[in-house]
């Protein structure tokens, strides 16, 4: 009886199952570990009728499409925090110094409150709190796949041009550190040496957005007709990236103690 309760002590209070909790405390963690289940749960559902067997595979569309409208509900408020985004990526100093990459973030945020205003009245509807005519809640949901496709589009842009002025700048950083000095500078040193871990962890946030981006954008284009991918493709990628989300949410949560 000792031995179970001090395993179950063990597990309870393991510094992961601390982390876990922390990412999972926010509404961020808890909407990719949703969006994580119910990709998978369009993939195994494809692979089940690929097999024959419908009634498993229905039960599996059934997790899946609650999954979204929880998913929904989560976050109905969120284009208020886009639109919040929006506007303070507007007054950053990056609009003088790099402009065409902080406009392209801007609108990025703007495109996101808008597929998140329409998913929410699409949502409305499927709940019938709303209650649209058809051909008026296919007209929704299209403008916000529209939306959701412009943001990822968006996103990349802003993500390449990012990736350039990084680079650019490790550039300068990297000269810098080698040119001659009469008189070792320990304080020039230390922030040199700063800045270059800053630019490391910048580059390795950015290209995790850009795969992200480069599969999710299959996602709102599948929907609007543009590209042409099975449910087994689209639950694969949006499972991808959601696990590579978590990954980073995980990474931010940082080591238990």
């Amino acid at each position: 009886m000792n031995t179970a309760i001090a395993a179950t002590h063990n597990v309870v209070l393991h510094p992961h199952a601390t982390r876990s909790l922390k990412v999972l405390s926010t509404t961020l963690g808890r909407d990719k570990l949703y969006r994580a289940v119910q990709y998978f749960a369009r993939f195994f559902a494809w692979v089940l009728l690929q097999q024959g067997d419908k009634l498993e595979a229905a039960r599996w569309n059934a997790l899946k499409g609650h999954l979204a409208s929880a998913r929904k509900l989560l976050r109905l408020f969120k284009p208020v925090e886009h639109l919040q985004l929006a506007i303070k990526g507007s007054q950053s100093s990056l609009i003088r110094t790099s402009p065409a990459e902080q406009y392209l973030a801007v609108l990025r945020q703007l495109a996101y409150a808008g597929y998140l205003s329409f998913d929410a009245l699409v949502w409305a509807n499927s709940i019938r709190f709303l209650n649209f005519p058809a051909d008026k809640a296919t007209k929704y949901l299209k403008t916000s796949l529209r939306f959701w496709l412009a943001g990822i589009l968006f996103s990349l842009g802003s993500s390449i041009l990012k990736t350039r002025r990084i680079e650019a700048e490790s550039r300068a950083i990297r000269a810098a550190a080698r040119a001659p000095v009469g008189e070792k500078d320990i304080s020039k040193e230390a922030e040199i040496t700063t800045r270059v871990k800053v630019l490391r962890a910048d580059r390795t946030a950015v290209r995790t957005q850009m795969v992200i981006d480069s599969l999710d954008v299959f996602l709102p284009a599948s929907g609007l007709g543009l590209v042409n991918i099975n449910d087994g493709a689209a639950g694969v990628f949006g499972l991808v990236t959601s696990l590579l989300a978590l990954r980073a949410s995980w990474a931010q949560a940082g080591p238990s103690v």
